[in-house]
């Protein structure tokens, strides 16, 4: 009994850590690097397009207009670590942003309040995701999400029918148009996210655990990681993100609908594609999502300036996305060390 508790105790760590000497021609040869060069491609390409591109106001003020659902893109990297996905998350951010207007314009409820109560909206939305999906262990999390991606935007038009919902006081725009210190309040917010959630992953024991999860929830699961309440925290946290767009977008529009964000989910579920977060979970860095961001951010403002069509552009991030996903996501420094040797 003594000698099988050392081998569990000596198993852990392996299972959640997994460390490996520091290589600088590992380091090199990372996705991230890549995506540095497509960022790069994407700047040069759009200013020979252009010669309005390359203004540093133009650049800065985009970011108010591409942002607001990159702030679902932390959680989802965490969703794809688990080898899970969650197609609701548009729907979430309709309904979050119908029930925060709907408070304010129908009930007289003041907007402070009813800005929280979004909040609460969009957790509890990604909780009932959560729930359902460790419950039903045989559903798998896109069943699930495309049922709740359906309820919830039906729960919106619902509420509000096909209307829209405005009207809202004006210091509420600040969300989508404001700056501080000359930088837009929303690039400003999602820095401050994009370290929040890059430490929450990278170096806190939660994230281990979920690349553990990723790599093997069994065998996670007899390591003592309590993989039922990390997967509902997931996606719960994913809920609260699409309630905070919400937020922004409905600030950035002055007003809201029922079919406000659709397709939302699958512009967040590129870009963290996009930035080599394996689909089979377990791999991937939310820096590598955060520069996909604003590669298909600035890809879709550059071309914007040409007025180029919206079809067209869906076309040519598609077409990014299946070029990137289909180079292989292998160690290119083992493979290039391999190569010398032989």
């Amino acid at each position: 009994m003594e000698q099988r508790a050392v081998n569990q105790n000596n198993y852990v760590p392996r299972v959640l850590e997994n460390k490996q000497a520091f290589s600088l021609k590992r380091f090199f040869f990372q996705w991230e690097w890549m995506l540095v060069l497509v960022f790069l491609l994407v700047m040069i390409i759009n200013t020979n397009l252009s010669p309005y591109f390359l203004n540093a106001a133009g650049l800065r003020d985009a970011t108010m207009v591409f942002l607001d659902k990159a702030f679902i893109v932390f959680p989802m990297v965490m969703i794809m670590i688990l080898r899970d996905i969650d197609i609701s998350v548009g729907s979430t951010v309709a309904l979050s942003s119908v029930i925060m207007a709907t408070l304010y314009n129908s009930l007289g409820i003041p907007m402070e309040a009813a800005i929280v109560i979004c909040l609460l909206v969009g957790a509890l939305c990604g909780f009932v995701n959560g729930i359902l999906i460790v419950k039903f262990k045989e559903l798998s999390a896109v069943i699930v999400t495309l049922g709740t991606m359906i309820l919830y935007r039906g729960i919106a038009y619902v509420i509000l029918e096909n209307q829209a919902s405005g009207n809202f006081p004006d210091w509420f725009s600040f969300f989508g148009w404001g700056k501080v210190a000359g930088v837009p309040f929303i690039l400003v917010a999602f820095l401050v996210l994009a370290l929040v959630f890059t430490l929450l992953l990278h170096k806190t024991t939660f994230g281990r655990q979920v690349y553990a999860m990723g790599n093997n929830t069994t065998a996670s699961r007899f390591s003592g990681v309590q993989v039922n309440k990390i997967k509902v925290l997931v996606f719960t946290l994913a809920g609260l993100m699409a309630a905070v767009t919400a937020i922004f977008l409905a600030s950035r529009m002055g007003s809201t609908r029922p079919n406000v964000a659709t397709m939302y989910e699958l512009d967040v579920i590129a870009m963290v594609a996009l930035g080599g977060i394996s689909t089979a979970g377990g791999k991937g860095k939310m820096i590598g999502a955060i520069i996909a961001v604003f590669i298909i951010g600035y890809l879709q403002y550059g071309l914007g300036l040409i007025n180029i069509p919206s079809q067209m552009m869906l076309v040519i991030v598609g077409l990014l996305l299946l070029i990137s996903v289909s180079i292989p996501k292998v160690n290119l420094g083992n493979k290039f060390a391999s190569s010398k040797k032989k």
